[in-house]
């Protein structure tokens, strides 16, 4: 009997040739997906949405865009009272609307509240007091960077005018509110830009020289140097907790959205483990370190003096 070899067959290797749109556009899906989840990464923790902020009144400046109208949105998911202090009303209200419909939350108003203008401060001020009893957080968001050489309707550089001295303004004249309803917390938004920032005691108001990216530092500065100067002056009546807001990271992928830029004013908002903490500063939701300039004791005191005279604060 013949038996005939058997032989394998021989395996076919196939050639694909991919044509170049497609496998750019592949590459360019991957990548962005990749970026996507760094992103999410680095957008660091949220607080759980079964920490509640029910019965609490919530004022946040600069609420009807970016991380203002994030936080704003968050906290009113929360069952919180949200006045959005903007100086657009009608961005405000288009912002208020949104909000309601995506938060089932009727509690949320739009007041006029132009932190380039003492007289509307104060105007808003009078307002809210006619209409709310007591203030649980008030959250200094609004602001500006980097504006040509402008000054407020008060002659105030514009930068220091509204990121400082607007926000000056409107605390101190809560204050009695807040401590009222204490344990309450002012959550000032600061940024990185802080580091660079220098007070020019001689040019405070930029008068002599101007310069967008010194006086938005500067300005930066100054926040950190009212909030210490604050958390002194209200020991154990104020939470008081400095935010870090590093929205301008100059690489895309590590750029955060409002959404995630929120998690930490909410956080230091609302968490209970800051409950006994005051005058801090903090990123992603952890306490960091400031710059040298803003521990400075000497010039927090003295900037505080001159806001104070500044925006005729005694005689509001």
């Amino acid at each position: 009997m013949m038996f005939k070899k058997k032989t394998s067959k021989p395996m076919t290797i196939l050639n694909f040739k991919i044509p170049r749109p497609i496998f750019y556009a592949s590459t360019a899906a991957a990548a962005l997906g990749i970026t996507c989840l760094i992103k999410e990464w680095t957008g660091g923790q949220k607080l759980q949405p079964s920490v509640l902020a029910e019965g609490k009144v919530v004022i946040v400046t600069g609420a009807n865009t970016g991380i203002g109208r994030e936080t704003a949105l968050d906290l009113a998911k929360r069952k919180a009272k949200v006045y959005m202090a903007c100086r657009d009303m009608s961005r405000c209200e288009a912002a208020r609307i949104d909000i309601v419909l995506e938060s089932n939350n009727k509690y949320v108003y739009c007041r006029k509240c132009d932190l380039a203008s003492l007289e509307s401060i104060r105007e808003f001020v009078n307002r809210f007091k006619t209409e709310q009893s007591r203030l649980d957080i008030l959250i200094n968001n609004g602001g500006v960077m980097r504006t040509p050489n402008l000054k407020t309707k008060d002659g105030f550089e514009m930068q220091l005018g509204v990121n400082h001295l607007g926000h000056f303004l409107l605390t101190n004249l809560l204050l009695d509110m807040l401590k009222n309803s204490a344990p309450s917390r002012i959550i000032n938004v600061s940024s990185v830009a802080h580091k660079r920032g220098k007070i020019n005691k001689d040019d405070l108001n930029s008068d002599k020289n101007y310069d967008p990216g010194a006086a938005y530092a500067q300005s930066k500065l100054a926040n950190i140097l009212f909030t210490k100067e604050l958390a002194k002056k209200l020991a154990g009546m104020i939470h008081n907790v400095i935010l870090h807001d590093n929205r301008y990271w100059i690489f895309w992928p590590f750029i955060k959205s409002p959404k995630q830029g929120a998690y930490t004013v909410v956080y230091t908002a609302l968490s209970s483990s800051l409950n006994n903490i005051t005058g801090k500063y903090f990123k992603d939701c952890e306490e960091t370190e400031v710059s040298e300039a803003a521990k400075d004791e000497i010039t927090a005191t003295w900037l505080w003096a001159v806001s104070e005279k500044w925006t005729r604060l005694q005689a509001a």
